[in-house]
This record gives structure tokens, C-alpha cells and sequence, in this order.
């Protein structure tokens, strides 16, 4: 059999597997590789991680412990239980102010944010659709709206906006065949946090041209020096939006796989219907878990204010070194421009930069090209505790200060 000819075009059809193209975080995975190798007594400073450091609230994982040898968990959760979908709507009033969701219409549970992404192309695009997807960003609504036939157009944040979309700038026969816009606030690289003057001009967009926002607000309770801010707490945000919550970064979940959608009754149905015909829902135990603090507004500001210490030591670390670094608005990253050279060598973009700094100075970040280079710098690195905090940020700037890098 040839299975070459197998292949869908969607992945590459006939050319599948056999390319040489190496993708930006598996160039990053053998430069660490590489720099183990060469350096074996060197410890690998890894600021590009991107899930968090620590593990689960003690209450959520003791609710884990216990549902787990229930046996009325050990079957198919299919759209999920009900006292989820309830914990779920209570998260919405005690964090953001939006109350009168109802749990049975409005919300139902998700298998982390990336398998709705992914799913809800296929509610709403038909070949030859578009979805406006901002970048930088996290590829998946657009990676499906690709297999379907959809066309994608990146609308890109830059600096000089605040990190926002210009919705001004979008082709106006773009929008006649748009559906969907996806938009990611906290912003996942940017750092940056949504305004309510943002979200309410972002909502009259989508109502003057009939386009579903997906608000993928996986950061939600990551904000800093701001109260978290939701799109359906916004007039008219419930009518043209659907809001995507994760309990990866808010609650230290991020294996455990949850999330939820919220949002009208008709496309919370719509998602749903394509659910069933995808998956038969996340163990019941890991709902009951979350159940037990969702809603805990204590646990989620713990969390966020150890991201927080460490981002500010880092702000001023990278400050000092050179980069152009300040307090993000949202999330776990620091979002900075990226060094013109080091010494005698120069880099033509942030994906050289990093690649210099893993192989020459056991310091990993992520690149970003999209919209000018920048490198990201996440507060999720590994220590043996808040004491040894200090010592890596200090490791991190010494080898910044020895690297002799030009801006």
C-alpha cells in the first residue's frame, strides 16, 4: 500500500512526513538539546515554558482524591455534569460580574480551551469563509478553519496599538465573507489586558458586521494592577460573543484537561451538538475537583500574585540588562523586543536571537516574528521554591550581562 497517497491535502497529502521544514518550537527543543549536550554542568534557564510551575490548589486536589473512588463517576460525561455548569456560573458572577447565565443553556464544559478551538470551525465555516484570527497568537481556530475550506486572515497587534487589533485596517470585502474573529485577551504573547472601551468597540463590530467573537480567556484571572474584566459583562457582549475558560493557567489544571463556553443559548447548542460527535466529555471526578474551587476567588488571586512577584523581579533584571520590559497587564509572559546582536553577531530576526541565547548562554525563551521581533519571557520557571527565585533571576541577569547584548 502506498499510504502516501492517503494523506489529506489538509496535512500536506502526498508530501506528508517528508519535508525538511523544522517548526519554530522544535528548533527550540534540539537548541536546548544541543546546549545540554555541550554543557552538561550548565543548568538550562527555561523562561519559555508556557504552562504554570506549580501544582493544583490542596482543596481541588483533595476533591480529586475523593470523587475519583466514586462510582458514579466512572462513566461517560458527555456535555458534562450539571454542578460543574453551576460552579461555572458562579466563577462568571464572583470574578467578572456576569450573573443570570444559565448553567443549563448558556455554559457547558469544554476538554480544555484547544478542542473547543477546534471544534467551533466546524459549527460555523463553510469553504470559502473567513476567520480573522489575531497574531501573534495560538494557531488552532485557524488551523481548522483551514481543513474546512475557510480562509484565514491574521490581523496583526502591534506595539504602537496597545497590543490591540486595528479593527479599522480590516478589508471591508473581507469582512462580507468573515464569521468568526478570534481574539485572545489576556493576550498569549503580548501580555496585554483587555479595557472595557476595547471590548465595547470590539462588540459594535461584530454587531455592525454580523461576526461571532471567540474571546479565548484562558488568562482571565491573570491580570495585574486591574480587575478581571469579561466580554459578556459588557452591553451587547452575550449577543456576539462566545467566551472560552480554561482552568489550566487560573487553577494550575493544565494536564488536567477542563474548560468551559459560555455564551448565547443558540451557540453554546451549536458547539455542544458538535461535541457529541466528538468526544464523550472529561472524567466526572476532574469536574467535581474544579467544582470545589472555581469559584474560590482566593485560590485564583494565590496563584496570580506568584506569578506577579516573579514577573516584577524579572521586569527589573531585563531592564537593567538592556530590554525594553515593564508590567504586563495580563498573563504569565513578558512580551520584549529582541536584542539587535550580542558581541560581534547580529540577528536579523527574535528566532536568531533566541537561538543564540539557548545555545550560548542556556537561556531559553520564544520567539515571535510576526509583527516585529519580539521574545517571550514566561514567569513559570522552574525553582526549588519562592527562595530560590532569587537565585535564578540573578543567573538569568549575569549571563545576560556576559552575553554583551546590542539593542
Amino acid at each position: 500500500m502506498d499510504v502516501q497517497k492517503l494523506f489529506a491535502e489538509r496535512i500536506g497529502g502526498a508530501t506528508f512526513g517528508t519535508t525538511n521544514e523544522i517548526y519554530k518550537f522544535e528548533k527550540i527543543k534540539r537548541a536546548k538539546a544541543a546546549a545540554r549536550a555541550a554543557r552538561p554542568e550548565v543548568e538550562l534557564l527555561d523562561f519559555g515554558v508556557g504552562e504554570p510551575d506549580q501544582m493544583a490548589p490542596a482543596p481541588i486536589r483533595r476533591a480529586l482524591k475523593k470523587a475519583v473512588d466514586d462510582p458514579a463517576n466512572r462513566g461517560y460525561a458527555d456535555n458534562g455534569i450539571r454542578e460543574f455548569k453551576v460552579a461555572a456560573a458562579e466563577y462568571m458572577a464572583t470574578f467578572f460580574g456576569v450573573t443570570g447565565l444559565d448553567p443549563d443553556t448558556e455554559i457547558t464544559h469544554s476538554i480544555g480551551s484547544k478542542p473547543a478551538l477546534a471544534m467551533l470551525p466546524l459549527c460555523f465555516i463553510n469553504p470559502g469563509d473567513v476567520a480573522l484570527v489575531t497574531v501573534p497568537g495560538y494557531p488552532v481556530l485557524a488551523t481548522h478553519t483551514r481543513y474546512l475550506g475557510g480562509r484565514v486572515v491574521k490581523v496583526p497587534l502591534r506595539k504602537e496599538n496597545g497590543f490591540y487589533p486595528d479593527l479599522n485596517a480590516i478589508d471591508p470585502a473581507v469582512l462580507e465573507r468573515a464569521k468568526l474573529f478570534y481574539v485572545n485577551y489576556p493576550n498569549n504573547p503580548t501580555g496585554a489586558a483587555p479595557s472595557e472601551s476595547f471590548f465595547d468597540s470590539l462588540i459594535a463590530f461584530a454587531q455592525r458586521h454580523n461576526i461571532l467573537i471567540v474571546q479565548d480567556a484562558a488568562y482571565a484571572t491573570l491580570v495585574h494592577g486591574r480587575e478581571p474584566l469579561s466580554i459578556l459583562s459588557r452591553p451587547g457582549g452575550k449577543d456576539v460573543a462566545i467566551e472560552l475558560h480554561s482552568m489550566s493557567k487560573s487553577y494550575n489544571m493544565t494536564g488536567w484537561r477542563l474548560g468551559f463556553v459560555a455564551g448565547a443559548p443558540r451557540i453554546v447548542q451549536a458547539y455542544a451538538e458538535v461535541k457529541d460527535n466528538v468526544d464523550s466529555g472529561q472524567f466526572k471526578a476532574i469536574q467535581w475537583a474544579a467544582c470545589a474551587g472555581i469559584a474560590d476567588r482566593a485560590l485564583a488571586d494565590k496563584i496570580r500574585k506568584h506569578y506577579e512577584r516573579r514577573l516584577r523581579k524579572m521586569v527589573r533584571v531585563l531592564r537593567r540588562v538592556g530590554f525594553e520590559a515593564r508590567m504586563p497587564g495580563g498573563t504569565f509572559y513578558l512580551y520584549v523586543p529582541a536584542p539587535k546582536g550580542a558581541g560581534t553577531v547580529t540577528f536579523a530576526t527574535a528566532e536568531e536571537a533566541s537561538q543564540h541565547l539557548i545555545r550560548e548562554c542556556s537561556i531559553s525563551t520564544v520567539p515571535w516574528d510576526d509583527c516585529g521581533p519580539f521574545l517571550r519571557f514566561s514567569a513559570t520557571f522552574e525553582s526549588k521554591g519562592p527562595a530560590d527565585d532569587a537565585r535564578v533571576i540573578a543567573e538569568l541577569e549575569a549571563r545576560l550581562l556576559k552575553a554583551g547584548l546590542r539593542f
